[in-house]
């Protein structure tokens, strides 16, 4: 019998919130940076977790990332299918690496390599 999506939400509980930082950002820059991020969100209130997320598309770099963001970050989550701009500032971090088509598709999947990634120690990267 195949579990139904609903059957599988199972918040993110801790003694203080999850928070996660991502970037989305696609070749073109326009629409999948956009409705990654869009994803992300409502994985993100179907979860229970905290998420800021930078775009970095034809309208330019928006809701940047500070440095306090990512020292308060449990995870990184890189939503792209080019190399972003500054991937350097996330070294050391625990990191998820998504292909789009993986997170617009497959939005379990991710949940799942979140749920994994959170028990690696940081400066580990999953490639998903």
């Amino acid at each position: 019998m195949a579990r139904t999506t609903k059957d599988e939400v199972h918040p993110f509980t801790s003694e203080r919130n999850l928070h996660i930082v991502a970037v989305t950002a696609c070749a073109t820059g326009v629409a999948h940076t956009y409705m990654a991020a869009e994803q992300l969100e409502k994985l993100a209130k179907t979860y229970n977790f905290s998420i800021k997320i930078e775009t970095q598309g034809v309208l330019g770099l928006k809701n940047p990332i500070t440095e306090k963001n990512i020292l308060d970050a449990e995870l990184v989550i890189i939503a792209s299918d080019i190399t972003i701009d500054n991937a350097l500032r996330f070294e050391g971090c625990r990191i998820l690496n998504v292909c789009i088509n993986s997170l617009l598709l497959k939005p379990a999947e991710v949940v799942s390599a979140i749920r994994k990634s959170l028990s690696l120690p940081r400066g580990n990267v999953i490639e998903l």
